[in-house]
């Protein structure tokens, strides 16, 4: 679980309910075009990342995939809960970074980099 850190009391079931009405807020045609990849929440990043990452992609975009992409473990998309739990006051604000870290993820799925994102909104 996560230190005191943080002001709000969000057990890991309820965070984890909130990463999954992100996931049906996607629209249905996008959803429909994720390929291969797997949403997980972790409390915190892994050692070596920067302690304030709230989520993490990794796997290969679908816009590097060709011919030979196949037979490989499902991408990773990685949302962290004591990270976000940090820097909100609110439970909405919860709810909405969850959602616009979700969004950055599959953006990322998407093969959309973070200069996109950023010009985008999704920071």
């Amino acid at each position: 679980m996560c230190s005191n850190e943080y002001v709000l009391e969000i057990s890991r079931e309820q965070f984890e309910e909130l990463v999954g009405i992100a996931l049906d807020e996607v629209p249905p045609e996008l959803a429909a075009l994720m390929d291969n990849v797997a949403v997980f929440v972790e409390n915190e990043p892994p050692a070596g990342e920067p302690d304030d990452l709230l989520g993490l992609y990794d796997g290969t975009p679908l816009t590097d995939r060709d011919h030979s992409y196949g037979g490989v473990l499902p991408d990773r998309i990685t949302i962290f809960m004591c990270p976000t739990l940090r820097i909100c006051e609110t439970y909405d604000d919860v709810v909405d970074e969850v959602h616009v870290t979700v969004v950055h993820e599959i953006a990322h799925h998407f093969g959309i980099d973070d200069a996109r994102l950023h010009e985008l909104g999704y920071d």
